[in-house]
């Protein structure tokens, strides 16, 4: 399977590690993640990699998360090594849609793929996704405007929201 090199970085919303592989990068694990974070990932998705610390390797996708939380970026110009089922990754294709600054509601999503019924399911995928930020689940809502689960907690999920909408991390 390769290699998976790893960093971690300080961020303004704190300790973060990111994880990229060949093809490109493939996790980021939010500081207070919910979940098992990077090294079940690892057990999941990349069981027979080998592991090693490479802060150069990440260095393209820690600038440009950096950029982004300072407010300076927009758009992730990244190449991503998304792993999951084929449903989770037409999830994840359709984050990838939202524009900075606009937000979708989970049933949106679930008509975006074909699936209108799919709502919880695409909860559950919003909810896996491996590359928070990069791939923008923070702006998938509840239909009522509410905002529902985030690996990072609710308050980094508005206060990313609110970054998008203002241009500035509160």
């Amino acid at each position: 399977m390769g290699t998976v090199h790893t960093a971690e970085v300080e961020t303004p919303i704190g300790l973060c590690r990111l994880a990229t592989t060949e093809r490109g990068l493939a996790y980021l694990e939010l500081p207070r993640e919910s979940g098992c974070g990077l090294w079940g990932w690892l057990r999941r998705w990349a069981p027979e990699s080998k592991t090693v610390e490479a802060f150069a390797r990440n260095r393209v996708a820690i600038g440009q998360l950096l950029e982004y939380l300072e407010g300076k970026r927009t758009e992730f110009d990244l190449p991503l090594d998304l792993r999951g089922t084929p449903f989770q990754i037409a999830v994840w294709s359709a984050l990838l849609e939202i524009p900075y600054g606009e937000t979708r509601s989970y049933q949106q999503i679930a008509n975006a793929i074909g699936r209108p019924r799919a709502v919880r399911a695409v909860g559950a995928a919003n909810g896996a996704n491996p590359v928070a930020i990069v791939v923008p689940c923070q702006r998938v809502i509840a239909s009522d405007g509410t905002l529902h689960g985030y690996g990072g907690g609710l308050d980094l999920k508005a206060r990313l929201l609110a970054m998008e909408g203002k241009g500035q991390l509160l």
